[in-house]
Protein backbone atom coordinates (compact mmCIF):
# COMPACT_ATOMS: atom_id res chain seq x y z
CA UNK A 1 0.00 0.00 0.00
CA UNK A 2 1.38 3.40 -0.98
CA UNK A 3 1.95 5.99 1.78
CA UNK A 4 -0.88 8.12 0.37
CA UNK A 5 -3.40 5.29 0.47
CA UNK A 6 -2.19 4.29 3.92
CA UNK A 7 -2.75 7.83 5.17
CA UNK A 8 -6.21 7.87 3.59
CA UNK A 9 -7.05 4.58 5.33
CA UNK A 10 -5.87 5.96 8.67
CA UNK A 11 -7.99 9.08 8.21
CA UNK A 12 -11.04 7.02 7.34
CA UNK A 13 -10.49 4.87 10.42
CA UNK A 14 -10.05 7.95 12.62
CA UNK A 15 -13.32 9.41 11.31
CA UNK A 16 -15.12 6.10 11.88
CA UNK A 17 -13.79 6.01 15.45
CA UNK A 18 -15.04 9.55 16.05
CA UNK A 19 -18.53 8.82 14.76
CA UNK A 20 -18.77 5.58 16.75
CA UNK A 21 -17.53 7.23 19.96
CA UNK A 22 -20.06 10.04 19.53
CA UNK A 23 -22.87 7.56 18.93
CA UNK A 24 -21.87 5.70 22.11
CA UNK A 25 -21.95 8.96 24.09
CA UNK A 26 -25.43 9.78 22.80
CA UNK A 27 -26.68 6.25 23.50
CA UNK A 28 -25.49 6.54 27.11
CA UNK A 29 -27.23 9.91 27.45
CA UNK A 30 -30.46 8.41 26.11
CA UNK A 31 -30.26 5.55 28.58
CA UNK A 32 -29.55 7.82 31.55
CA UNK A 33 -30.76 11.31 30.58
CA UNK A 34 -28.58 14.04 32.10
CA UNK A 35 -29.83 17.41 33.25
CA UNK A 36 -29.18 19.88 30.43
CA UNK A 37 -29.47 23.56 29.62
CA UNK A 38 -29.40 25.14 26.16
CA UNK A 39 -28.72 28.73 25.22
CA UNK A 40 -31.70 30.10 23.32
CA UNK A 41 -33.86 26.99 23.30
CA UNK A 42 -35.00 23.77 24.92
CA UNK A 43 -32.41 21.12 25.70
CA UNK A 44 -33.14 17.47 24.99
CA UNK A 45 -31.27 14.43 23.70
CA UNK A 46 -32.12 15.22 20.08
CA UNK A 47 -30.56 18.67 20.46
CA UNK A 48 -27.47 17.11 22.02
CA UNK A 49 -27.18 14.67 19.13
CA UNK A 50 -27.46 17.48 16.57
CA UNK A 51 -24.84 19.52 18.41
CA UNK A 52 -22.33 16.67 18.68
CA UNK A 53 -22.76 15.45 15.09
CA UNK A 54 -22.76 18.86 13.39
CA UNK A 55 -19.86 18.02 11.09
CA UNK A 56 -21.22 19.61 7.95
CA UNK A 57 -21.07 22.69 5.76
CA UNK A 58 -24.36 24.43 5.13
CA UNK A 59 -25.00 25.95 1.72
CA UNK A 60 -23.29 29.32 1.52
CA UNK A 61 -21.38 28.87 4.78
CA UNK A 62 -18.03 30.65 5.04
CA UNK A 63 -15.38 27.94 5.24
CA UNK A 64 -13.65 29.82 8.07
CA UNK A 65 -16.81 30.01 10.20
CA UNK A 66 -18.14 27.36 12.54
CA UNK A 67 -21.58 26.97 14.06
CA UNK A 68 -21.98 27.16 17.82
CA UNK A 69 -24.11 24.97 20.07
CA UNK A 70 -23.90 26.58 23.50
CA UNK A 71 -25.26 24.57 26.38
CA UNK A 72 -24.48 22.72 29.60
CA UNK A 73 -24.71 18.96 30.20
CA UNK A 74 -24.38 17.45 33.67
CA UNK A 75 -22.29 14.29 33.38
CA UNK A 76 -21.84 11.31 35.67
CA UNK A 77 -18.67 9.20 35.55
CA UNK A 78 -19.97 6.95 32.76
CA UNK A 79 -20.89 9.87 30.51
CA UNK A 80 -17.58 11.61 31.23
CA UNK A 81 -15.71 8.51 30.08
CA UNK A 82 -17.50 8.76 26.74
CA UNK A 83 -16.72 12.49 26.52
CA UNK A 84 -13.03 11.75 27.08
CA UNK A 85 -13.13 9.06 24.38
CA UNK A 86 -14.78 11.44 21.91
CA UNK A 87 -12.08 14.05 22.58
CA UNK A 88 -9.38 11.42 22.16
CA UNK A 89 -10.85 10.52 18.76
CA UNK A 90 -11.05 14.19 17.82
CA UNK A 91 -7.36 14.62 18.66
CA UNK A 92 -6.44 11.58 16.57
CA UNK A 93 -8.50 12.82 13.61
CA UNK A 94 -6.92 16.27 13.88
CA UNK A 95 -3.41 14.78 13.93
CA UNK A 96 -4.13 12.69 10.84
CA UNK A 97 -5.52 15.75 9.05
CA UNK A 98 -2.40 17.75 9.86
CA UNK A 99 -0.26 15.01 8.35
CA UNK A 100 -2.44 14.89 5.23
CA UNK A 101 -2.23 18.65 4.73
CA UNK A 102 1.56 18.51 4.87
CA UNK A 103 2.11 15.41 2.75
CA UNK A 104 -0.87 15.32 0.37
CA UNK A 105 -2.82 18.62 0.41
CA UNK A 106 -5.13 17.56 -2.43
CA UNK A 107 -6.36 14.67 -0.31
CA UNK A 108 -8.13 17.00 2.12
CA UNK A 109 -10.65 18.25 -0.45
CA UNK A 110 -11.37 14.67 -1.47
CA UNK A 111 -11.98 13.68 2.14
CA UNK A 112 -14.64 16.36 2.62
CA UNK A 113 -16.70 14.76 -0.13
CA UNK A 114 -16.00 11.05 0.43
CA UNK A 115 -15.93 10.51 4.20
CA UNK A 116 -19.68 11.12 4.69
CA UNK A 117 -20.48 8.15 2.43
CA UNK A 118 -18.90 5.87 5.04
CA UNK A 119 -21.90 6.61 7.26
CA UNK A 120 -24.95 6.53 4.96
CA UNK A 121 -27.46 7.27 7.70
CA UNK A 122 -25.77 10.57 8.50
CA UNK A 123 -25.12 11.38 4.85
CA UNK A 124 -28.61 10.58 3.54
CA UNK A 125 -30.24 12.47 6.39
CA UNK A 126 -28.30 15.65 5.68
CA UNK A 127 -27.85 15.53 1.91
CA UNK A 128 -31.28 16.95 1.22
CA UNK A 129 -30.53 19.93 3.46
CA UNK A 130 -27.49 21.00 1.47
CA UNK A 131 -25.06 19.63 4.06
CA UNK A 132 -23.28 16.79 2.30
CA UNK A 133 -19.68 18.03 2.70
CA UNK A 134 -17.64 17.72 5.85
CA UNK A 135 -16.58 20.80 7.77
CA UNK A 136 -13.31 19.45 9.12
CA UNK A 137 -12.89 21.93 11.97
CA UNK A 138 -16.38 21.13 13.22
CA UNK A 139 -15.28 17.49 13.31
CA UNK A 140 -12.15 17.91 15.42
CA UNK A 141 -13.02 20.80 17.75
CA UNK A 142 -13.02 19.36 21.27
CA UNK A 143 -15.91 19.09 23.69
CA UNK A 144 -15.35 21.48 26.62
CA UNK A 145 -15.21 19.79 30.02
CA UNK A 146 -15.18 21.39 33.47
CA UNK A 147 -12.43 20.20 35.81
CA UNK A 148 -14.74 19.54 38.77
CA UNK A 149 -18.34 20.00 39.98
CA UNK A 150 -19.58 23.56 39.47
CA UNK A 151 -21.77 25.87 41.54
CA UNK A 152 -22.23 28.67 39.00
CA UNK A 153 -21.59 29.40 35.32
CA UNK A 154 -21.56 32.92 33.97
CA UNK A 155 -21.77 33.18 30.18
CA UNK A 156 -20.77 36.29 28.25
CA UNK A 157 -20.05 37.25 24.66
CA UNK A 158 -16.41 37.95 23.90
CA UNK A 159 -16.01 40.28 20.93
CA UNK A 160 -12.43 41.45 21.33
CA UNK A 161 -10.55 38.48 19.94
CA UNK A 162 -8.01 38.89 17.17
CA UNK A 163 -5.14 36.91 15.74
CA UNK A 164 -1.80 38.61 15.06
CA UNK A 165 0.77 37.32 12.58
CA UNK A 166 4.24 38.86 12.40
CA UNK A 167 5.40 39.42 8.83
CA UNK A 168 8.54 40.84 7.24
CA UNK A 169 8.48 43.64 4.69
CA UNK A 170 9.35 41.18 1.92
CA UNK A 171 6.49 38.86 2.93
CA UNK A 172 4.01 41.73 2.86
CA UNK A 173 5.36 42.82 -0.52
CA UNK A 174 4.81 39.30 -1.88
CA UNK A 175 1.21 39.34 -0.62
CA UNK A 176 0.66 42.77 -2.12
CA UNK A 177 1.95 41.52 -5.47
CA UNK A 178 -1.03 39.15 -5.67
CA UNK A 179 -3.40 42.12 -5.86
CA UNK A 180 -4.15 44.28 -8.89
CA UNK A 181 -0.87 46.14 -9.36
CA UNK A 182 -2.52 48.68 -11.65
CA UNK A 183 -4.98 49.89 -9.01
CA UNK A 184 -4.12 53.31 -7.60
CA UNK A 185 -4.62 52.30 -3.96
CA UNK A 186 -2.28 49.31 -4.41
CA UNK A 187 0.42 51.52 -5.94
CA UNK A 188 0.18 53.89 -2.97
CA UNK A 189 0.61 50.98 -0.56
CA UNK A 190 3.65 49.77 -2.53
CA UNK A 191 5.20 53.20 -2.07
CA UNK A 192 4.51 53.16 1.66
CA UNK A 193 6.05 49.72 1.96
CA UNK A 194 9.13 50.69 -0.07
CA UNK A 195 9.91 53.46 2.43
CA UNK A 196 10.32 50.98 5.29
CA UNK A 197 13.66 49.43 6.27
CA UNK A 198 13.95 45.80 5.16
CA UNK A 199 14.39 44.56 8.71
CA UNK A 200 11.19 46.04 10.12
CA UNK A 201 8.56 43.54 11.25
CA UNK A 202 4.88 44.22 10.65
CA UNK A 203 1.69 42.78 12.12
CA UNK A 204 -1.21 41.32 10.16
CA UNK A 205 -4.36 41.46 12.27
CA UNK A 206 -7.41 39.28 11.75
CA UNK A 207 -10.47 40.12 13.83
CA UNK A 208 -12.08 36.94 15.11
CA UNK A 209 -15.79 36.25 15.19
CA UNK A 210 -17.58 36.86 18.51
CA UNK A 211 -17.64 33.82 20.74
CA UNK A 212 -19.25 32.73 23.97
CA UNK A 213 -17.05 32.40 27.03
CA UNK A 214 -17.98 30.67 30.25
CA UNK A 215 -16.68 31.72 33.65
CA UNK A 216 -16.93 28.54 35.69
CA UNK A 217 -17.06 28.70 39.49
CA UNK A 218 -16.21 25.40 41.19
CA UNK A 219 -17.99 24.08 44.25
CA UNK A 220 -14.65 23.45 45.93
CA UNK A 221 -11.17 24.81 45.14
CA UNK A 222 -9.11 22.66 42.78
CA UNK A 223 -5.90 21.01 43.96
CA UNK A 224 -3.94 23.98 42.62
CA UNK A 225 -6.13 26.36 44.64
CA UNK A 226 -8.08 27.82 41.71
CA UNK A 227 -11.76 28.43 42.36
CA UNK A 228 -12.79 29.45 38.84
CA UNK A 229 -11.82 29.03 35.23
CA UNK A 230 -12.74 30.69 31.93
CA UNK A 231 -13.10 28.80 28.66
CA UNK A 232 -14.68 29.16 25.24
CA UNK A 233 -17.82 27.09 24.81
CA UNK A 234 -18.73 26.67 21.15
CA UNK A 235 -20.07 23.20 22.00
CA UNK A 236 -22.02 21.93 25.03
CA UNK A 237 -20.01 22.16 28.23
CA UNK A 238 -19.90 18.87 30.12
CA UNK A 239 -19.83 19.31 33.89
CA UNK A 240 -19.01 16.54 36.39
CA UNK A 241 -22.11 16.08 38.50
CA UNK A 242 -22.67 13.36 41.10
CA UNK A 243 -26.22 14.60 41.76
CA UNK A 244 -27.33 15.54 38.19
CA UNK A 245 -28.27 19.08 39.25
CA UNK A 246 -27.70 22.10 37.04
CA UNK A 247 -25.66 24.95 38.54
CA UNK A 248 -26.77 28.56 38.43
CA UNK A 249 -26.52 29.75 34.81
CA UNK A 250 -27.13 33.31 33.65
CA UNK A 251 -28.92 34.20 30.41
CA UNK A 252 -26.61 36.28 28.18
CA UNK A 253 -27.96 38.50 25.37
CA UNK A 254 -29.17 36.57 22.35
CA UNK A 255 -26.75 38.41 20.04
CA UNK A 256 -23.14 39.55 20.56
CA UNK A 257 -22.43 43.28 20.95
CA UNK A 258 -21.74 45.16 17.75
CA UNK A 259 -18.58 46.76 19.12
CA UNK A 260 -15.59 45.50 21.08
CA UNK A 261 -16.41 44.50 24.64
CA UNK A 262 -13.01 45.66 25.86
CA UNK A 263 -11.31 48.99 25.26
CA UNK A 264 -8.05 49.09 23.36
CA UNK A 265 -5.07 49.09 25.68
CA UNK A 266 -3.23 52.35 25.84
CA UNK A 267 0.11 50.55 25.92
CA UNK A 268 -0.59 48.40 22.84
CA UNK A 269 2.58 47.71 20.88
CA UNK A 270 0.69 47.86 17.58
CA UNK A 271 -0.58 51.03 15.93
CA UNK A 272 -4.37 51.17 15.77
CA UNK A 273 -4.57 52.41 12.16
CA UNK A 274 -3.59 49.95 9.40
CA UNK A 275 -0.45 50.81 7.45
CA UNK A 276 -1.34 48.58 4.47
CA UNK A 277 -5.16 48.49 4.67
CA UNK A 278 -5.67 46.00 1.83
CA UNK A 279 -3.86 43.32 3.83
CA UNK A 280 -4.77 44.47 7.37
CA UNK A 281 -1.08 45.20 8.01
CA UNK A 282 -0.15 47.40 10.98
CA UNK A 283 3.16 48.80 12.17
CA UNK A 284 4.54 48.18 15.62
CA UNK A 285 4.97 51.30 17.71
CA UNK A 286 8.56 52.48 17.78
Amino acid sequence: MSPQYQLMAELERAFDDLVEATEALIATARQHPPAMWRFGGDADIDWLMRALTDYWYQDGQDGRATRDHVGVVMADDALLEHVCEVNRCKNAFSSQLSAARKLHPAMVAELKATLPFRHPVLHDHLKGSGMARLHLKQCWRRLPVADAPVSRIRLAWYSSGRSIKRMSVSEVEARLARLNNEAAHVKIQYQLLAALPDGEMLAQIQTQAPLMRANIFFREPLEDGHTRRAMNVALPLFVPSPDNRLPQINQPPSQPPEKRTRALRGDSKIESEPFIPSLRIHRYRR
